[in-house]
């Protein structure tokens, strides 16, 4: 392929940046030194350069952190490097949210003024950043330093919270929360400040823990404390079974995926592993982007070694050779610790081309995302773990057909593979004999809002809505419970009379709720309901993919309309807005592509429907 670049060139840092992620280049076609001969005149490796283009979000990615922003120099060499037209990597790198496209000062304060950091004190902080630093975007007073809004950060229990990267020779990115100006300002100049937040978890020391029993008592950087913790004993006993005895476990154990859509786990490790067409890949989607969730966060970050093993069982019962474990970009902090682990474990035998000296291969790579809320939709993740726009692809077919690379391709969750360590050590019924008939197991649930006690909560399936809540401490102050975000944004709003629900995935969906990724948000009596309803249609609107016009159309027109419908200067009466809303909404559950266009309504209409937001209330 011919490409046709600018004459823009790259600085050295970052050529230095992309070498360090690809490799020096070996010749001239690739940005290296022209060579004499008939080497200099024949281009070698087209094919080979295509193959790599996978490495194109980490090349990005690598660029981003030296120089604060992607120059068009920079991506000539990356596009030279990787054989990738510029037209298209111009696409991908402008399809995410934590890429720059034009200049911006090295140090960049990410603050959330989502859902929970919006009842959190957000718009105060944000308030206070523009009177010190300027408005959002612009350069702080000394140029080194700016802010820019985001969506949630999965930080929501100790909220609010603001991502901070410091692009350089030696790039940082951390977590600050709970955050106030005085600690961000700190920040910003480079000052010292405390270590990362630690995981909140009111249930420490409780018995009875499955998921988190090991959070809080283990070092996260130790394979040894891990082990001395029944760490990897379920990957030996894994190996013992045999592959097709692991999915039969998984499959008696009724586990339904974790991540929202509630799929059988061991049918879709079945598929893959019966599939003919070779190789098989596993995907670990750690791309944790629904506004109020955290908890697959929390088991990266203090539990990282379970994530490794539940992948590489997988990967044993499924056929897999390769696994990618795909982690949100917001995460730095479960990035670094799940890269540590992956390294601890592949230097210990637990991961390579022997696992266990038991004769079979599996090993991980890690990808970043880049700040796109789509890319937790499994086709749109591996676009962008393939170095595409990261859009859903049509289905059929399905993954299991044809995945990333298109092969056969099992996803799952980290909840759900943190899942199968014990599915595998104690049997498919005896985690059957757990929850309901439904719905089996214990499950996450991420608790923040106005409670006494936000954090992480481990509970079985048939636990009560009014029993989470009265086990983080009930309404904070005292205050009247006004409603409870569950499900997160692509969730529904439950009320108080609606409390006692059982947290199963079909009792739920008996009230025209979901569980969701396990987010639960209750909101007193002193929220703007009106405020957090529009900024759930703008979260819509800003993480359409834009590709089908049902979703990238009916996103507008919802918050346009919710707009007028509070400002009161609707079309006519509220119930021609009201009809309106319902319409778009019905057109993005019919038409659109993927789960983003079919859920960007439910909170909103639920809010319309139960909330009272319809007849002028909700301040």
């Amino acid at each position: 392929m011919d490409l046709v670049l600018s004459r823009a060139q790259p600085s050295p840092a970052e050529r230095q940046a992309v070498d360090a992620v690809l490799g020096p280049p070996t010749t001239a076609w690739e940005g290296g030194a022209r060579r004499s001969g008939v080497a200099g005149h024949a281009a070698e490796g087209g094919h080979a350069a295509r193959a790599r283009r996978h490495l194109l979000l980490p090349a990005l990615h690598a660029v981003q952190a030296r120089a604060g922003w992607i120059s068009q120099g920079a991506l000539n060499y990356v596009c030279r490097r990787l054989t990738v037209p510029p037209s298209e990597a111009y696409g991908v790198a402008s399809f995410y949210a934590l890429f720059s496209l034009v200049p911006r000062p090295p140090a960049v304060a990410h603050v959330c003024d989502d859902v929970v950091c919006r009842v959190k004190g957000a718009k105060e902080l944000c308030a206070e950043l523009a009177r010190t630093l300027g408005p959002e975007g612009s350069e702080g007073p000394d140029g080194g330093a700016t802010w820019l809004r985001s969506p949630c950060l999965g930080l929501c229990e100790q909220a609010p919270g603001v991502l901070i990267t410091r692009a350089g020779e030696r790039p940082r990115e951390r977590a600050l929360a709970p955050a106030t100006p005085a600690r961000l300002r700190e920040a910003l100049q480079g000052r010292t400040i405390d270590d990362d937040p630690a995981a909140r978890l009111p249930q420490f020391g409780e018995p009875g823990l499955r998921l988190l029993r090991r959070i809080g008592r283990i070092d996260p950087s130790s394979l040894d404390d891990y082990r001395a913790h029944d760490g990897f004993l379920a990957l030996r006993r894994a190996i013992e079974l045999g592959p097709d005895a692991v999915i039969r476990e998984v499959s008696d154990s009724k586990l339904l995926g974790r991540g929202g859509a509630a799929f059988p786990t061991g049918r879709k490790w079945e598929a893959v592993a019966r599939a003919a067409v070779r190789p098989h890949y596993l995907v670990c989607n750690a791309d944790e982007s629904e506004p109020g969730t955290f908890k697959d966060r929390v088991l990266m970050e203090e539990d990282p070694f379970a994530v490794v093993e539940g992948m590489a069982i997988a990967g044993y019962a499924c056929g897999c050779e390769r696994g990618f474990l795909y982690v949100r970009g917001e995460y730095p902090l479960a990035a670094a610790r799940l890269a540590a682990a992956i390294d601890r474990s592949r230097g210990r035998g637990f991961l390579g081309d022997d696992v266990m000296g038991q004769g079979f291969r599996f090993d991980i790579e890690i990808r970043r995302g880049a700040g796109a809320y789509i890319c937790g939709e499994e086709t749109a993740l591996f676009n962008s773990i393939e170095g595409l726009r990261g859009e859903p692809r049509n289905k059929p077919p399905f993954p299991t057909q044809a995945g990333l690379f298109g092969k056969p391709t099992v996803v799952n969750n980290v909840e759900t593979l943190a899942n199968v360590l014990d599915i595998v050590r104690d049997g498919g019924p005896a985690y059957a004999g757990v929850g309901t008939p439904g719905s089996a197991g214990t499950k996450l649930f991420c608790v923040s809002g106005h409670v006494v006690r936000p954090g992480l909560y481990e509970v079985p399936f048939g636990t009560t809505l009014r029993q989470l809540l009265d086990r983080a401490g009930g309404v904070a102050g005292g205050r009247r419970l006004r409603a409870v975000l569950l499900g997160g944004a692509a969730g529904t709003f439950v009320t108080p009379d609606e409390i006692d629900v059982p947290l199963t995935f079909e009792g739920t969906r008996a009230i025209g709720a979901s569980l969701g990724s396990g987010v639960v948000v209750p909101l007193d009596d002193t929220v703007d309901l009106w405020d957090l309803v529009l900024r759930i249609a703008a979260f819509f609107r800003d993480e359409s993919c834009g590709q089908c016009v049902p979703c990238r159309v009916g996103t507008v027109r919802q918050e346009e309309a919710l707009r007028r419908l509070a400002a009161a200067r609707g079309r006519g009466a509220a119930q021609e807005e009201l009809r309106l809303l319902a319409e778009v909404a019905q057109a993005m559950r019919d038409a659109s592509i993927c789960g983003l266009g079919h859920t960007a309504a439910g909170a909103v209409q639920s809010a319309l429907a139960k909330l009272g937001l319809a007849e002028g209330g909700g301040a």
